[in-house]
């Protein structure tokens, strides 16, 4: 698997297995399982999924070892601030049964209670993530769902820039003033939900013939849009043949035409979101309140 270069010291692999909606304990173990047993090893988590300690399960029955693996997990919105982020990190260490992670994000820029501070809020949150990355806790350090807007007052007084910032990108959400804000300044780009319009742009006559001239499945034509973005992508499924499958990206790319269409493809169901403003702690907090006591 292709990887791509993070820090001097750190290589990320180039495509990820995400694990948002792995609920159940059942399907959570099984997918992680397949989804290292077709060869991927990075491995996208957040505490917030109340699915963690599941995936430190899956992998210590896969017999991989850690330092064959990526992991990243990402802070909740209720976690938000210097003193408590030491004691998430903590527990995500623990249900993933390693001592350390390769990469570690902040879920959301902005959240309740933050909406007129959300800038300091950001800044304390992220020099502690500072801290235990030169403790070497965290290996890596980064953000999700940023904008320019916020990351131009993160760098301006962060000691470690973000290395990571992962974002909506798909045909249709492009996110351009975003991703090129992030390569001038070296920070590398995740793509999550990149299948998000796989059904609908399906439909259309002129994508199918790109997939028929590549002899490859809608799904991959999507990933590899991202990977000739420059960009990570990051998918899941729980079906051994589509796990397989959609890692089968890197012997082709895709020509000029191919990515006219898909830079310029738009539909009224597929938008960037409002990510400028306050957002609200994910509903799973509430299932991880529950299961924590």
């Amino acid at each position: 698997m292709n990887t791509k270069q993070i820090d001097k010291m750190l290589r990320i692999p180039s495509i990820g297995y995400g694990t948002w909606k792995l609920e159940t304990p059942e399907v959570c173990i099984s997918s992680v399982l397949h989804a290292l047993e077709a060869g991927y090893r990075h491995i996208d988590c957040a505490r917030v999924y109340a699915n963690e300690e599941y995936i430190g399960e899956a992998i210590e029955k896969s017999g991989i070892e850690r330092q064959n693996l990526f992991l990243t997990s990402k802070l909740r919105n209720s976690a938000h601030g210097y003193d408590r982020v030491r004691g998430e990190v903590a527990a995500t260490l623990k249900n993933l049964k390693t001592d350390y992670l390769d990469l570690y994000l902040i879920h959301w820029p902005v959240v309740m209670g933050h909406k007129d501070d959300w800038k300091e809020d950001l800044l304390s949150t992220w020099t502690a993530m500072e801290k235990l990355y030169h403790e070497g806790v965290l290996k890596a350090i980064g953000v999700c769902n940023c904008s320019k807007e916020h990351l131009e007052p993160l760098l301006e007084k962060a000691t470690v820039k973000p290395m990571v910032n992962q974002i909506l990108i798909h045909p249709g959400v492009l996110l351009e003033d975003d991703m090129n804000f992030c390569r001038h300044h070296g920070i590398a780009i995740e793509a999550y939900s990149p299948l998000a319009p796989l059904a609908v742009i399906s439909q259309e006559a002129e994508f199918m013939d790109i997939c028929a001239h590549h002899r490859k499945s809608p799904g991959q034509i999507l990933l590899r849009f991202v990977l000739d973005l420059g960009a990570i992508p990051l998918t899941r499924s729980t079906k051994k043949d589509r796990l397989t499958e959609n890692l089968n990206i890197f012997d082709f790319s895709l020509r000029p035409q191919d990515l006219m269409y898909l830079n310029t493809w738009t539909h009224k169901d597929f938008t960037p979101q409002n990510n400028k403003e306050v957002r609200p702690p994910q509903k799973l907090d509430s299932v991880l309140a529950q299961k924590e006591g």
